[in-house]
């Protein structure tokens, strides 16, 4: 078995295209294992794998726990609201007890842009990121490839367009690096409010116009609006934000003939996108998060650096 060139996986814009290929092919294998009836295999028997999500998560923490559980890994999930995060206890804390209990991996989320980084700066185990801040999402992105992979039998020369909130959105990072890696022809989409002031060094092509952005694109891949990390008043109405950039079927008429639509969750319905177009025939939304659990048990084998019990 080959391996990955870092113990960890913190991000996609220092990961290898080689890097990258593996994880992908890697997650081919396992996504056949979900597919069986008995959807268990003896590859991480023995690893003790840390959920530790400081941020509110359903589908991240659900598709990780399943793919850990697949895997035959004894799991421990960790929640803030109910630890020693509640009286004041720091991360570095926090993590180097967890650590004492003898613990081998970590699947951390965080408010933070940077705490991945730093707990592999204080732990030995290996440390993969399931989102910190706005920087970063990596397993996201790489399931976002594996579905597009899976449809069209590469990611060279295709044309993505990522649509929405642009400045604060982790997943949308992490697909421009990974897709770029990967020979993938990248677009951004949002309203300029929404946009980074520092957005050209991603390498892309911007537009503030949706119907313009759309026009002979393969792939849109629709992101919702980041409330939470805003400081408001960067569009005047969620109404407005629909009008203009709300991915809508007429909308659909502008993309190549065999157009993807994909949405990484959670959907504000009749906003970013509607309903018509979320539950449409060229929506892989639900594929989205079936393969989620083949790419994370990808990444958790091939980071454990077990061999040849995938079978």
């Amino acid at each position: 078995m080959s391996r990955l060139s870092s113990r960890h996986l913190l991000g996609l814009e220092e990961t290898s295209q080689e890097d990258i290929q593996l994880i992908l092919n890697t997650a081919e294998t396992f996504r056949e294992v979900i597919d069986r009836t008995i959807k268990r295999v003896p590859t991480l028997r023995g690893i003790t794998v840390v959920n530790l999500f400081y941020e509110p998560s359903t589908r991240t923490r659900i598709s990780f726990e399943l793919a850990e559980k697949r895997l035959s890994a004894d799991i421990v999930n960790f929640s803030t609201s109910t630890s020693s995060v509640k009286k004041g206890e720091s991360l570095r804390d926090t993590v180097q007890n967890i650590e004492a209990m003898k613990i081998d991996m970590v699947v951390v989320r965080h408010g933070s842009a940077g705490a991945p980084y730093f707990l592999t700066q204080c732990m030995d185990a290996n440390i993969i990121n399931g989102g910190d801040g706005s920087h970063e999402h990596p397993t996201q992105a790489l399931l976002d490839m594996y579905t597009i992979r899976k449809k069209y039998k590469k990611l060279k020369g295709l044309r993505v367009v990522l649509v929405g909130d642009i400045k604060h959105s982790r997943v949308i990072r992490s697909n421009i690096w990974g897709l770029k890696t990967m020979g993938a022809s990248v677009a951004l989409c949002g309203p300029a409010t929404l946009l980074p002031y520092d957005v050209e060094k991603f390498g892309c092509d911007v537009y503030t116009d949706v119907d313009e952005a759309l026009d002979g694109a393969d792939v849109v891949n629709i992101m919702r609006i980041q409330l939470e990390r805003q400081q408001g008043g960067l569009f005047p109405s969620q109404r407005e934000y629909a009008n203009l950039f709300g991915i809508t079927k007429e909308r659909l008429k502008r993309l190549n003939r065999n157009y993807t639509i994909m949405h990484p969750g959670p959907m504000n319905r009749g906003v970013e996108i509607t309903s018509e177009v979320a539950d449409g025939k060229n929506s892989v939304i639900l594929d989205q998060v079936t393969n989620g659990q083949a790419v994370r048990m990808a990444v958790l084998y091939l980071l454990s650096g077990r061999k040849g019990e995938e079978e």
